[in-house]
């Protein structure tokens, strides 16, 4: 039964892959939409009033400026808003705010929204003023997203010209890809989400009592505007604690459908683009096979972990899958899909809780998250890391045939290499260095209140792989909100964001300055079976390579255990 629900998913993102690709593709290159009419105008105005030369381009490294300074300027204002919140007029009362907004709670909060990790070190409904959420919360996620989009297409340009000095102007990008792709589809998102009891609202705390004679508290607010933008910027995060859990932001089986779909079909979609865009779409049909296959195991492993007996009830002579941490309302295959998905996409909208997941669940959303999310990925950067990723397997295939290597008719010389050894190389170094550093110290284990051991590793590593991948979900059995872990959890966070975006920009930069060399007997095509082979198994030795030990350590020694 859950395998018709996964088929009915991936049907719907690779069916909507090719109309939503495509559609990118005429608005990155300026071609006529539907939305032109209206928009248009609109776009003047903002260039207008921003200083924006829509026809002078930018280098890679003015790029990757602009794409910095914007960020430090998100990052200042929404760190200022945070320590500014308690002055601010509106709900919930004072009283319901029980957790301090610290300096660095405020810090790690500013840089996880900025990045699109949205890690929460924190309860929404018990931290933050619903002025908070719509002024500052709601505005990143917009912009946080548009600003990865502009990056993937910065990217796609470097691959696709040649000769060229620059890769495209990031105001420009960042303006329409705000305008034509996420205000009007979180427009409309959003208003189905109202349909299906999402609650909109700036009503205070509703305190109900109950038939036990208690008193509970109903957090409620302005859900919606931040619930469909979250996933549809690939950010994640949640108004309340529960994230999707929760009935007010995930109410109904539809809801969790949609808002999958929202993650991921427009990173799917890029590889359409990317195709397109470079002249050889069935290259980016490749990549997008590659990733449906990628998918396909990680929901296999992860559904037969779930669904099988756990040992525990095993043990009492109980059948039936692990529903513990789990809503009734989505069940095991709408548990595991969100888990698959919201890890490969870059966004921490869990509706279940991972910290009760078996230990090979467990190992699934945390390797998806180690090898860069190169299945859809978040918004943009998904992209060029899978490429990333196939541009080593280029450089291992050129090796083989004693070729220089070349993709797409640009070649990998020394320069290049470098560069891509570096970005494969940041990400186990960030996340393995960080984790032997919390496990070493009596800060870092500190934040280890509910469980030790192997279950203990994995909750650390999980942490900064997540805040590396810029996903944000975590397995809450780690106490994060210290000094120690909102510090390093950001410096993770902005490695995985800015790091690995210079990296990319720097070598689309390079592939924009090449001729396109000549396709020839001995050249390794892109867009074949085999090479979507070669990149298939290049992610699984590069990933194997990298974090094996430290799974090993983790996930699969308590898989073992059990």
């Amino acid at each position: 039964m859950y395998w018709l629900e996964y088929i009915v998913f991936l049907a719907f993102v690779v069916g909507l892959a090719q109309p939503a690709g495509l559609y990118l593709t005429r608005v990155f290159e300026r071609r006529p939409t539907f939305l032109d009419p209206v928009l248009r105008p609109i776009e003047s105005f903002l260039y207008r009033w921003l200083g924006v030369l829509r026809s002078r381009e930018m280098s890679s490294g003015i790029y990757t400026l602009c794409f910095l300074l914007f960020s430090a300027v998100s990052t200042g204002g929404l760190f200022l808003l945070l320590l500014a919140q308690r002055w601010l007029p509106g709900g919930p009362g004072d009283r319901y705010l029980t957790t301090p907004m610290t300096v660095d709670l405020a810090a790690n909060t500013a840089i996880s929204f900025s990045t699109t990790t949205t890690w929460q070190a924190y309860g929404g409904e018990t931290t933050l003023r619903y002025l908070t959420q719509l002024l500052g919360l709601v505005s990143q996620n917009f912009l946080a997203g548009a600003a990865g989009l502009a990056l993937g297409i910065a990217f796609i340009r470097g691959l696709a010209r040649e000769r060229s000095a620059t890769i495209g102007n990031f105001w420009v990008d960042l303006v329409r890809a705000l305008l034509w792709v996420l205000l009007p589809l979180a427009l409309v998102g959003s208003l189905v989400l109202i349909w299906q009891g999402v609650p909109l609202n700036l009503a205070p705390y509703t305190e109900a009592h109950t038939l036990e004679g208690g008193i509970q508290t109903i957090a409620q607010g302005p859900v919606a505007a931040l619930e469909f933008i979250k996933n549809l910027g690939t950010n994640g995060g949640g108004f309340f604690n529960a994230n999707g859990a929760h009935p007010y932001e995930n109410p109904t089986p539809l809801v969790n459908f949609l808002v999958m779909l929202a993650i991921a079909v427009l990173p799917a979609s890029l590889t359409i683009t990317f195709g397109h865009m470079t002249g050889r779409p069935r290259a980016g049909w490749v990549l997008l096979a590659v990733m449906v296959v990628l998918f396909i195991g990680g929901l296999a492993l992860c559904d037969f972990a779930e669904s099988a007996t756990p040992p525990q009830l095993a043990g009492l002579h109980l059948s039936g899958g692990n529903m513990e941490g789990k809503e009734v309302r989505f069940g095991i295959g709408g548990s595991v899909l969100a888990a698959v998905v919201t890890s490969n996409g870059a966004t921490g909208s869990y509706n279940s809780m991972h910290g009760s997941y078996q230990p090979l669940g467990v190992l699934v959303p945390l390797v998806n998250m180690l090898l860069g999310e190169v299945v859809f990925g978040g918004l943009g950067t998904g992209l060029y890391s899978i490429i990333m990723t196939a541009l080593v397997a280029v450089f291992l295939g050129g090796l083989m045939v004693g070729r220089t290597p070349e993709y797409l008719g640009k070649k990998i010389r020394a320069a290049e290499t470098k560069l891509i050894a570096l970005y494969a190389l940041l990400t186990p170094a960030v996340v393995l260095v960080l984790t032997g550093v919390a496990l070493a110290t009596n800060a870092g284990r500190a934040g280890l209140v509910t469980n030790g051991g192997t279950r203990g590793f994995s909750e650390v590593l999980f942490a900064y792989a997540s805040s590396m991948a810029n996903n944000g979900q975590s397995m809450a059995g780690l106490n994060a909100n210290s000094l120690f872990y909102n510090a390093t959890t950001a410096v993770a966070m902005l490695a995985g964001r800015f790091g690995l975006a210079a990296l990319a920009l720097a070598l689309a930069g390079r592939f924009a300055a090449q001729r396109r060399w000549p396709t020839t007997v001995g050249t390794l095509p892109g867009d074949s079976a085999t090479f979507g082979a070669l990149v298939l198994g290049t992610i699984v030795l590069v990933g194997a390579v990298c974090f094996l030990p430290a799974l090993a350590l983790g996930p699969i020694a308590e898989a073992l255990h059990h």
